[in-house]
């Protein structure tokens, strides 16, 4: 059995890579992702955590399956949000063959699946992002919508504003052209394409802020009472989802579904049509598009099986 740590995986997916790994997986027909789990888990006197159990398989190959919990307690702690592990078994005898840093792998797949929407969502001239949170996601975002589209801009915002200046700081080490902002409405404004990765349970984004044609990327909410943008965003917009079972969940959709402001019907297209050509994406440079990311267990599958095919440089088998 082997495992893979943090750098290993962070070698091993390229984003350039990943990307491409991810769309295939997606419109492979022999890969089998049953819908996740999130099981509640009370914590009396603190926010519920919850826990995630995320399974997918291409038979006779490869059988995997993330576990990750999610602590909204952790935040603004030294320790993450969220944490994960990944299995891979064999998929001819189900032996356990690798065990993969779930965290690491989380982060980056996640990142790639945004990137890969913006591909078909955001304006091909878009030069200007914003992201909108400082955990582990934030510097991600930025690195993989910047594999997709050249940014001349790059601002992050956060609640805590030296938490904003650190991933700031430390993609504008890497040669990125990113500052932190103190004004997040100004920012949504200017914006061509905003990335939202935070654990909100009210809006941050609100809709009368968003200029035409721009690209709304959401992945921090995946509880039917997180919500990072208003019901003003999403009625406005054109809807794109990762998966429809699992973005529906999400307070960003539940929410307005609920209280009849939108219906499934609203949501145009899932990542699958986008990739396959089933739908062109973007159809006006005006057009405000919404895309919305709850986490699908093949990301997770094509982001191990790649590790592990460039960590061994041969196909897992």
């Amino acid at each position: 059995m082997r495992f893979l740590d943090s750098d290993q995986i962070r070698s091993a997916t390229a984003w350039d890579e990943l990307i491409e790994a991810i769309a295939d997986i997606i419109a492979d027909d022999d890969v089998v992702a049953p819908d996740r789990q999130v099981l509640t888990m009370d914590r009396p006197g603190e926010e519920p955590a919850s826990l995630l159990l995320m399974p997918s398989w291409i038979n006779r190959e490869i059988v995997g399956v993330k576990a990750a919990t999610y602590f909204p307690s952790n935040a603004g702690t030294s320790s993450p949000t969220i944490h994960a592990a990944y299995l891979c078994f064999d998929g001819q005898n189900g032996k356990l063959r690798a065990v993969l840093d779930g965290d690491e792998l989380t982060v980056r797949r996640t990142a790639a699946v945004s990137a890969l929407a913006a591909r078909h969502l955001a304006r091909p001239d878009a030069t200007r992002l914003l992201v909108i949170g400082t955990g582990q996601l934030a510097p991600n975002m930025a690195r993989a919508h910047s594999e997709v589209r050249r940014f001349d801009a790059i601002q992050i915002w956060g609640r805590n504003p030296a938490a904003a200046g650190e991933v700031a700081g430390l993609l504008s080490a890497e040669g990125f052209p990113a500052t932190a902002t103190l004004d997040v409405d100004e920012a949504i404004g200017r914006a061509d394409l905003i990335s939202c990765a935070t654990g909100a349970t009210s809006p941050v984004v609100l809709g009368e802020r968003l200029a035409p044609g721009t690209h709304l990327d959401l992945v921090g909410g995946f509880r039917p009472d997180m919500r990072e943008v208003d019901d003003t965003a999403i009625t406005q917009a054109t809807l794109f989802v990762d998966t429809v079972p699992g973005a529906v969940q999400s307070g960003d959709l539940a929410q307005p579904l609920a209280d009849g402001a939108i219906a499934e019907e609203s949501i145009i297209a899932d990542l699958r049509s986008l990739v396959t050509g089933r739908n062109p994406g973007r159809r006006t440079p005006e057009e405000v598009t919404v895309f919305k990311s709850a986490g699908f267990a093949l990301a997770d599958l094509a982001a191990a099986r790649l590790a592990l095919r460039q960590a061994d440089r041969q196909p897992f088998t």
